[in-house]
């Protein structure tokens, strides 16, 4: 017997059946779709006798109607029981959940409202996978609601952790998340952005960094859809950022420093001696906002790397970063931009990351590697604007 083909109950698609098969399900939604036909039932009818076949008619519009009240007075949700739909001349066809709903792109109305995404990637199944990202945004999503008071509903996770497919930190994913976090802002708004997970660079191709190097974030699906380079940051969540509206962002990922591509980076020295390098590209591109603030917390400069570690809580994994600018603005109120800079520093530097250090015979072989003066983790601090950052004191 030849296969034939059968239209998806759900999305219309053409399904090819293979023989005697009773269902198919569709490739692209997922739904399950019955190809058995009535042609048996109505020659069985039409055998019948006029009374009988009456009778018969009767019986199957009864069951029909009975099947759609008890469907009707069911709540149905997405892993919950299927609805059933009765049709002439096709078997009783479920028809397929309705899909996940999608996040509203437009945050709510209020002046002056207080909005965050944050965002952390583990790579699970991966060589390269982190264990402290998670942590990472559960802590910074306590941080903003206990220290700051931005309201629940107004933070955006996306993790491996979360259920919601669009909550998923992919590309796609990233991108809807930035967008949400500025769409509508006003004057009063205060925006944060976190991310934690791998960072990274690639060539500059249109000539705007000194470095010659774009630095970019990696989504859960890099190595397909590929990774978020700063210039799209910049245009997603800088440039639209209106007057009166401030916009944090707190990455802790290697290779971070100038990756929201701020016309200027504060290069300050351990004894917190600090100058305004201008990093506006002389290819004219603005990386300004429209009026608005944009401050950015990196985990390191751009030719460094970061790190997970335990050696701050003791059991759980953080990132160094994400950890230290946490403690720094909880137990010292009041903190200026440029002292909660320099205690992150303090932090990572004096010791407190000693825990993830190797011992042994290559100790110092390796130490000297991850920690070298090229490879050693240094926050920094860029800015839309220059400001002095001890007299300017932090606040979200």
């Amino acid at each position: 017997m030849s296969s034939k083909r059968e239209k998806c109950n759900w999305c219309g698609k053409l399904l090819l059946v293979p023989p005697n098969a009773e269902t198919v399900r569709c490739p692209g939604c997922q739904a399950v779709t019955w190809v058995q036909s009535y042609d048996t039932l109505v020659q069985a009818r039409d055998s019948l006798g006029h009374a009988a076949a009456s009778r018969f008619n009767d019986l199957i519009n009864t069951v029909s109607s009975n099947i759609s009240k008890v469907s009707d007075s069911v709540n149905y949700s997405y892993s919950g029981p299927q609805k059933y739909h009765y049709g002439y001349g096709n078997y009783y066809r479920p028809s397929p959940p309705p899909p996940p709903p999608r996040p509203a792109l437009t945050p709510p109305p209020a002046h002056g409202r207080k909005r965050a995404v944050l965002c952390g990637v583990s790579y699970r199944q991966k060589s390269y996978r982190l264990k402290g990202t998670v942590n990472d945004v559960k802590c910074m999503r306590y941080f903003l609601v206990d220290k700051f008071g931005f309201p629940g509903d107004s933070i955006l996770m996306l993790t491996e952790d979360e259920i919601n497919p669009l909550k998923i930190p992919t590309k796609h994913n990233i991108r809807l998340a930035l967008q949400w976090l500025v769409h509508g802002s006003q004057s009063g708004d205060s925006l944060v952005f976190h991310f934690s997970g791998h960072g990274s660079q690639k060539p500059d191709l249109d000539m705007d960094e000194i470095d010659g190097y774009d630095e970019t974030l990696c989504p859960l699906d890099f190595e397909n859809e590929g990774m978020i380079i700063d210039d799209e940051i910049n245009q997603t969540i800088v440039r639209p950022l209106p007057h009166g509206a401030t916009l944090h962002a707190i990455i802790d990922a290697c290779h971070s420093g100038t990756v929201l591509d701020l016309p200027f980076v504060c290069r300050m020295n351990r004894e917190g001696q600090y100058t305004w390098e201008d990093q506006r590209s002389i290819s004219g591109i603005y990386k300004g906002t429209s009026g608005g603030l944009a401050f950015s917390f990196s985990a390191c400069d751009d030719n460094q790397i970061t790190i997970d570690t335990n050696s701050f809580s003791g059991t759980a994994m953080t990132g160094s970063m994400t950890y230290s600018f946490i403690h720094a603005v909880q137990s010292q109120p009041g903190l200026t931009y440029g002292h909660l800079v320099n205690s992150m520093r303090s932090a990572i530097r004096d010791g407190k990351t000693t825990g993830i250090r190797l011992n042994g015979p290559l100790a110092n072989l390796m130490n000297k590697v991850i920690f070298g003066s090229a490879l050693s983790q240094e926050p920094q601090l860029s800015s839309s604007q220059m400001f002095d950052v001890y007299s300017k004191r932090f606040v979200l």
